[in-house]
Order: structure tokens, then sequence, then C-alpha cells
């Protein structure tokens, strides 16, 4: 699990939007609330140089936020970030509701079958649309558990584990 002062990459910088300086970032989550609830950003150059920047204003824009750093109100001025990866620091993150988890806190947990199978580790999720689908690799194979309340049983953050109860037949796709 993460903590505090730790740079998560959230997104990337795709492009301009109007000649005001705003910036159109795309969240690698398919979700925009954490990004929205920023206060500062880090991005990262291409020589991996990280500079910080105050949000001044951030907003949802289809599948896209776009974003306002300070002290830029024009075009010309943040054409050179186009291109940059959006990090945070995860202590900003706001609160999630209960039962609710952010991507960085499940990728790498351990999975098993409620019998106690080993299946391996998330390795990634995909965002669907309808629900997430967690990629658990391990023992040489790749499993697709979609993320769904009948399906993903338990979630222990402090034990490192996600426990799954796969209806017969998920796993021979």
């Amino acid at each position: 699990m993460l903590h505090g002062k730790e740079l998560l990459l959230l997104g990337k910088i795709v492009g301009t939007h109007g000649i005001r300086g705003q910036l159109k970032v795309v969240p690698f989550s398919g979700e925009h609330e954490t990004i929205l609830s920023l206060k500062t950003v880090m991005l990262k150059g291409m020589d991996g140089r990280m500079d910080e920047f105050e949000v001044a204003a951030a907003s949802p824009h289809r599948n896209v936020v776009l974003l306002t750093l300070k002290p830029y109100t024009d075009i010309n001025e943040v054409l050179r970030l186009v291109g940059r990866e959006l990090y945070a620091r995860r202590d900003q993150f706001p609160a999630l509701a209960e039962g609710e988890y952010y991507w960085c806190d499940l990728v790498g947990l351990a999975v098993r079958c409620e019998d106690g199978t080993d299946l391996g580790r998330v390795a990634e999720i995909i965002s669907t649309g309808g629900n997430d689908v967690y990629v658990v690799r391990g023992a040489g194979r790749e499993y697709l558990i979609p993320a769904v309340e009948e399906i993903v049983t338990a979630i222990d953050l402090a034990a490192g584990t996600l426990t799954v109860s796969p209806p017969e037949g998920l796993f021979d796709l």
C-alpha cells in the first residue's frame, strides 16, 4: 500500500484547450475526481526532471480534465508542457467511501480463490465502462477477473490479498 508523499502517475497532458493556457489531461484510471481534487501536481519532463505546479483550476471535459496551472494564462506559455506525465502525492487524494479503492492500492495484491488456490497478483486494471477488470498474472497464466461483488468477495489491503469466488467456467475463456 502506498502512503503520503509517494508520487503516483495519474495521467498525461495530451494537448491544450483554448487560448487561456488550459491543458488537456487524460486520466489513466478513467476517472476524473482525483485529478479534480489536486492542489498541486508534478509534471515529468522528457529528461525525467519533475516540476511542481499549483493548480489554478480543473474541470471535467468529455473524457479529459481541463487543467489550468499557476501562473499560466496563455496557450504559448503551456505548449512546452504537452506530452508530460502528471503525478501527484498520495496525501492529496480524496477519501473514498467504504468498499472503494484506488487502483494503485489494488495493483500488486495477491489473488486467491476462496478455496485457497493462488492465482497470482493483480498486474493491471482495465476500465471497461461497465465495471473494471483485474488482470491477474501468475504461474504462467493470465486471468481476467471482473471487479464485481459477486466475484471479488474480499479485499484486505493490510494483508495484501484479494479473494475471489469465480463462477464456473470463468477461467476457461
